[in-house]
C-alpha cells in the first residue's frame, strides 16, 4: 500500500469520526459502545488518545514503540471535561496530525517501529490505524443505530488487516483440518473473495478450486464477526453470513471467524 493511499484513508478516517462525533445528541455519548468496557464516549477518547500520543513521534528504531504512557494522562483529562470542551480537543488533535502527516517524508514513513501487530514501519503502523477507526466507528454506530457508509479506500485497508490473517483464523479459530480449504465470499462495503488452505499449515492463497466450505458474508458483518463485536446467531438468523459446502464446517466457520477484540 503506498504512503499516498493509506494518507487519502487516514483522512477518510479523520473526516467520518469528526462528522460522526459532531452529530451526537447528548444522550449518545453515554451509550455502551460493542467494546464491553467502554461508552461511545470511551471509544471517542481513546481514538483521539491515540492520536494525541502520536504527535510528535518519529520513531528511532526498530524496537521503539509510540508514547503509550500518555494515553493515561489524556483519559484522565478528558474525564474531567464536558462533551464540548471534548469535542473541541478532538477537532484540534485532528487538525494537527493532518498537518503532521502532511509532512512526513518517504523516509520518516518507512522508519522501523514497533506496531500492535508486531515490528514494522511507521507506515505499516498507520494501516492500522485506519483498521482501528474502521471498526471502532461501527462500535458506536451499531449500537446508536447509525448507518453509515462502507466503503472506500479506508474500508480496503481495514478489510487488508483481517484478509492477512485469513491463514490464522482458518487453522487456530475454525480449525480447518489438513487438506481442507475455504471461500469467503464478500458482499456490501466491498466486495472481494478471501480463501484460505491448509497444507501442513494453514495459509492466505490467492483461489481455491472446490473450496470445502463457502462463506458468504456481508463485508460489515464478516469484519465485527472477526473482531468479536457482534453475536453470530444474530448475523446467521438475519441471512448476513451463510454457507454452502460442508454443512458442518460451514457452521463452525460462520461462529469462529473471531481473531482479535
Amino acid at each position: 500500500m503506498s504512503k499516498e493511499t493509506s494518507l487519502v484513508a487516514l483522512e477518510s478516517c479523520f473526516t467520518d469520526f469528526s462528522d460522526l462525533i459532531q452529530g451526537f445528541s447528548e444522550d449518545d455519548w453515554g451509550v455502551q459502545s460493542l467494546c464491553p468496557d467502554w461508552t461511545v464516549r470511551g471509544v471517542v477518547t481513546h481514538l483521539a488518545g491515540i492520536e494525541d500520543l502520536l504527535l510528535g513521534w518519529a520513531p528511532q528504531s526498530a524496537d521503539e514503540w509510540p508514547p503509550f504512557q500518555k494515553m493515561a494522562e489524556f483519559e484522565t483529562e478528558m474525564a474531567e471535561v464536558g462533551t464540548d470542551q471534548l469535542l473541541e480537543r478532538i477537532l484540534k488533535i485532528l487538525d494537527e496530525r493532518r498537518r503532521e502527516l502532511s509532512e512526513l517524508d518517504d523516509n520518516a514513513w518507512n522508519a522501523e517501529c514497533m506496531t500492535p501487530v508486531g515490528p514494522g514501519t511507521y507506515g505499516r503502523f498507520m494501516n492500522v490505524r485506519v483498521f482501528d477507526f474502521w471498526v471502532h466507528q461501527r462500535d458506536m454506530t451499531i449500537p446508536l443505530g447509525i448507518e453509515i457508509e462502507d466503503s472506500g479506500v479506508h474500508a480496503e485497508i481495514a478489510l487488508d488487516e483481517v484478509h492477512g490473517s485469513l491463514g490464522f483464523i482458518a487453522g487456530k479459530k475454525i480449525g480447518l483440518e489438513d487438506g481442507m480449504n475455504i471461500a469467503i465470499r464478500l458482499s456490501g462495503g466491498v466486495q472481494r473473495d478471501l480463501f484460505a488452505e491448509v497444507d501442513g499449515r494453514a495459509k492466505v492463497v490467492d483461489d481455491v478450486d472446490d473450496p470445502t466450505v463457502t462463506i458468504s458474508a456481508e463485508m460489515r458483518t464478516f469484519m465485527m464477526l472477526a473482531c468479536g463485536r457482534i453475536d453470530p446467531q444474530q448475523e446467521i438468523d438475519a441471512g448476513r453470513i451463510s454457507w454452502e459446502g460442508d454443512a458442518l464446517w460451514g457452521e463452525k466457520a460462520a461462529r469462529n471467524l473471531r481473531f482479535t477484540m
